[in-house]
C-alpha cells in the first residue's frame, strides 16, 4: 500500500492493564523484556510523571475515554456483578448496563472527523454486545478479566472462545484484520487496543511457557521488593506466601513481554505499510501496580483503607510519531488521563470540539517539542471514592473522607513513601494549602450525584449507576 498523505494522523492507542510505571525496560527495569516498549521510548517521548486518574481498572478507563474524572462520569470502582440476592461471584453479563451512555468519548469526536474507529481488546465498561462509546468496529473482551487462554470475546454481535489461543495474540489480530481493510479507504483510523496483560492470573498454564518458565528459572527479580517489605502501619492487605512471589512475578514478566511481542506486530504493520510517520502511538496503563512494593500485591484496593502510593497511580505513558514527535525525550511534567482528550482533539487541531467542563488541560505542544507555558501544572490529582490525593514535584497529600486517616509525605526527599508526615509537628500550613487546593479543584468538576467522596466505595466493585443506593454494596472481609 502506498504512503497516504492525510490531512490528519491516523492514531493507535494502545492500553494495558495493571502495568506499574516501573515495569518496562525503558523505566529502568533490566529484568523485563519489553524491546518494543523500549523502542516507542526511543522514537518518541516518556512520559515518567504520568497518573491515573483512580487506581483501579473501570473508572481510569471510563476517564481515558470520556475526559472526565470517576466523580464526573459516575464509574467510582471496578464493575463487578453478583446476581440479586446471591453470595456467589458471576461474570459481567454482556447486556449489563451500558454506563457512559451519554457521555461524548474521544472515538466518538474522531468519528465526526471522520476517522474509522475500532476497540479490539478490554472494555469492562458494561454493555459489551452492543458498539459502544463511538468505536464502528466492536471486538471487545467484555469482562473485567479472563484467562489468558480462551478469552472471550465479542465478534459479530456474537460472544465467542478462541480456545488454545492466547488473548494479547487474538487481540492483535484482530486489530490487525481492522488495519487490513484500511488499505482500501482513504479515511485516517482511530484503533484501540486494550491488552488485558499484565493482569493476574499468572500461572504457568495461563502464559506461554517458554517466557514463563525462563523467568521463573532465570529471573532474580530485584527489581521489585522482596517479600519482607513492611506494609504501612494503618493499612491492611492479603499476605502473600513467599514461595508464591516468585510464580506471580513469572507470570506478570511474562505477560508483559507476550504483549510487548504482539505491540511489535502492530508497529510492524505500520512500518511494512509505510504508516509511522503517519500515525501518532501512544501506549499507557489503566492503573499502576505493586507487585512486592509496599508489601503490597495489587493496586488501590489491595489495600483497606485504599491507597493512593505512586506505584499505584503513576502509568507508563509513551507517545511516538517519527518525524513529528522529538526522540528519545523523558518528561517529567506531572499529567494525568484526564489530559489525554484534550491532548488528542488538541493536537489534531479539533480544540473546539473537546466537551466544556472537563478537567483536563492540552499538552500537545509537548508532542512538538515546545513548552506548556501557563499550563505547567502545579498539581495532579486522583480519587478513588472517599480517597483523594492532590501532588505536586514535592509533596503529596493524601485525604480520606470523611474523617481519615490522612497521609503526607515529601515526594522529592521519600520518593517510597515510607515517612507519614501528616501528624509531625511544622506541616499545619503546608497541609491547611494542599487541602484547599484539593477541595476547590473538585469542588469545580465534581457532579453532585457522583461524588465520590459521599459514597460507600470501598474497593470491592460497583453493580449498578452510582445513583443506586446498593450500588457499592460490597466491604472488605477486614471490616466485616
Amino acid at each position: 500500500m502506498a504512503s497516504r498523505d492525510r490531512r490528519r494522523p491516523n492514531v493507535l492507542f494502545v492500553l494495558t492493564d495493571d502495568q506499574g510505571a516501573w515495569a518496562m525496560g525503558c523505566a529502568g527495569n533490566d529484568e523485563i523484556r519489553s524491546p518494543n516498549l523500549d523502542r516507542l521510548a526511543r522514537e518518541g517521548v516518556r512520559f515518567d510523571s504520568f497518573f491515573c486518574t483512580s487506581p483501579v481498572c473501570s473508572p481510569a478507563r471510563a476517564s481515558i475515554l470520556t475526559g472526565r474524572i470517576p466523580s464526573q462520569h459516575g464509574v467510582l470502582d471496578f464493575l463487578h456483578f453478583r446476581p440479586r440476592g446471591s453470595g456467589d461471584e458471576s461474570p459481567v453479563p454482556t447486556d449489563s448496563i451500558a454506563f457512559l451512555d451519554g457521555m461524548t468519548t474521544y472515538a466518538e469526536l474522531l468519528g465526526h472527523l471522520g476517522y474509522d474507529t475500532c476497540l479490539s481488546g478490554k472494555w469492562h465498561l458494561g454493555d459489551g454486545l452492543t458498539p459502544r462509546a463511538g468505536f464502528r468496529t466492536w471486538n471487545p473482551m467484555p469482562y473485567g478479566a479472563s484467562n489468558y487462554y480462551g478469552a472471550p470475546v465479542v465478534e459479530d454481535g456474537t460472544l465467542s472462545t478462541h480456545e488454545g489461543s492466547y488473548a494479547s495474540e487474538v487481540f492483535t489480530d484482530n486489530a490487525l484484520r481492522f488495519l487490513e481493510g484500511q488499505a482500501a479507504t482513504e479515511k485516517p483510523f482511530c484503533l484501540a487496543v486494550h491488552f488485558t496483560a499484565p493482569h493476574r492470573p499468572w500461572g504457568r498454564e495461563h502464559h506461554p511457557a517458554d517466557l514463563w518458565d525462563d523467568y521463573h528459572t532465570n529471573c532474580p527479580f530485584t527489581s521489585v521488593p522482596d517479600t519482607d517489605e513492611p506494609l504501612p502501619v494503618g493499612f491492611y492487605a492479603t499476605p502473600v506466601d513467599p514461595d508464591v512471589r516468585r510464580q506471580n512475578l513469572a507470570g506478570y514478566f511474562a505477560a508483559i513481554e507476550a504483549m510487548d511481542r504482539n505491540l511489535g506486530r502492530l508497529l510492524g504493520w505500520l512500518d511494512e505499510h509505510r504508516l509511522r510517520e503517519n500515525t501518532l502511538v501512544v501506549f499507557m496503563s489503566d492503573n499502576g501496580m505493586n507487585m512486592g512494593h509496599h508489601g503490597l500485591y495489587g493496586k488501590g484496593n489491595a489495600t483497606w483503607p485504599q491507597n493512593m502510593f505512586d506505584t499505584s497511580v503513576k502509568v507508563p505513558c509513551l507517545i511516538r510519531r517519527p518525524g513529528h514527535v522529538p526522540a528519545g525525550l523523558v518528561n517529567t511534567d506531572l499529567l494525568s488521563q484526564y489530559d489525554w482528550l484534550p491532548t488528542l482533539l488538541d493536537y489534531l487541531d479539533a480544540s473546539g470540539r473537546v466537551p466544556g467542563g472537563l478537567p483536563g488541560r492540552s499538552f500537545a505542544p509537548l508532542l512538538s517539542g515546545r513548552g506548556t507555558g501557563e499550563r505547567d501544572r502545579v498539581y495532579v490529582f486522583d480519587e478513588y471514592g472517599p480517597v483523594r490525593m492532590i501532588r505536586s514535584h514535592e509533596w503529596k497529600l493524601v485525604w480520606r473522607y470523611p474523617a481519615g486517616p490522612h497521609e503526607l509525605y515529601n515526594v522529592a526527599d521519600d520518593p517510597q513513601e515510607r515517612e507519614n508526615l501528616f501528624s509531625r509537628a511544622g506541616h499545619t500550613e503546608r497541609i491547611r494549602t494542599l487541602r484547599r487546593e484539593l477541595d476547590d479543584w473538585f469542588a469545580s468538576y465534581v457532579d453532585p450525584q457522583f461524588d465520590g467522596s459521599k459514597l460507600p466505595v470501598t474497593g470491592r466493585g460497583q453493580r449498578d449507576h452510582a445513583t443506586k443506593a446498593d450500588a457499592f454494596a460490597y466491604r472488605y472481609p477486614w471490616v466485616e
